[in-house]
C-alpha cells in the first residue's frame, strides 16, 4: 500500500512538472534551441532528477523537447514544416469552433474578455501579456467545441505557438495587427453572425501562418549572414 502512494505521489509530481514546464514554453520563459540544465530546472521547480528526468521523457515525446545524446536536452524548435502542419491543425478546430459558436457559450465571453485585456496590454506597450492574452483567445474559442479531447490537441498547440512566439522576442509590430482582429471576431459572434467572423478567421490564421514563416526565415538568414 505504501508503495502504491508512493508511485501515485511521484505521478502526481511529473505531470505537475510537465505543466509548469509547458507554462513557462508557453510564456517565452524558456525559448527555442535553449538548452535546459538538469540541475538549475531541477532546483527551480523543487523537484529531483529523477522527477525531472521523467518529465522531460514526457515532453521530448510530445515534440516540445529534443534529447541529443552526449549534449542533453533543448527546447524543440518547430521548422517551416512544422508551423504548417499547426496551422492546419488551428484552421480544422477553430473554424468548426465558430461554426458552432453561440453568443451566450462560455467559451465566447472568454473571448471577449481576452480580446479587451489584450488589446489593453497593447496600450501599454506590455506586449508579453499581449502575446500570452492572444493565446489565451484563441484557446477559448476552441472550448466552443466542449470536447474534452479537441481542447487537449489544441493545448499542445498552444504550447509549440508559445514556442514560436518566443522566437520573435516582444514584438509589438507582430502582435498589434491580430488583437483588432480577436476584437472583430468576437463581436460578430457576440450578433450571431458566424459567417462574418469565419471570414475574418480565416484571414487571421493565413496572416498569422505567413507572418510566422517570414520572421523564422528572417531569422534564419540573419544567424547565417553572421557565421
Amino acid at each position: 500500500m505504501e508503495d502504491h502512494l508512493k508511485l501515485r505521489d511521484e505521478a502526481f509530481l511529473v505531470a505537475t512538472t510537465v505543466a509548469r514546464i509547458r507554462s513557462f514554453l508557453i510564456s517565452g520563459e524558456l525559448r527555442a534551441g535553449e538548452k535546459l540544465s538538469e540541475q538549475i530546472v531541477a532546483n527551480q521547480l523543487s523537484v529531483s532528477r529523477n522527477t525531472l528526468r521523467e518529465a522531460f521523457r514526457l515532453l521530448t515525446a510530445q515534440g516540445l523537447l529534443t534529447h541529443i545524446p552526449n549534449r542533453g536536452v533543448y527546447v524543440t524548435a518547430p521548422d517551416e514544416a512544422a508551423i504548417i502542419d499547426i496551422f492546419r491543425i488551428r484552421f480544422a478546430l477553430q473554424t468548426r469552433a465558430l461554426q458552432l459558436a453561440c453568443k451566450n457559450h462560455p467559451g465566447v465571453l472568454k473571448m471577449r474578455s481576452a480580446a479587451d485585456a489584450g488589446e489593453d496590454a497593447a496600450r501599454r506597450s506590455d506586449w508579453k501579456t499581449a502575446a500570452k492574452l492572444n493565446l489565451e483567445f484563441h484557446r477559448a474559442m476552441v472550448t466552443i467545441c466542449d470536447s474534452p479531447r479537441i481542447d487537449a490537441a489544441f493545448d499542445q498547440v498552444v504550447v509549440e505557438l508559445g514556442i514560436l512566439l518566443g522566437r520573435l522576442g516582444d514584438s509589438g509590430s507582430f502582435h498589434d495587427p491580430f488583437l483588432s482582429l480577436n476584437r472583430e471576431i468576437t463581436s460578430c459572434l457576440e450578433v450571431e453572425d458566424n459567417f462574418a467572423a469565419l471570414a475574418l478567421l480565416e484571414t487571421y490564421l493565413l496572416k498569422s501562418e505567413r507572418a510566422l514563416l517570414g520572421a523564422i526565415q528572417r531569422a534564419k538568414l540573419t544567424r547565417t549572414s553572421l557565421v
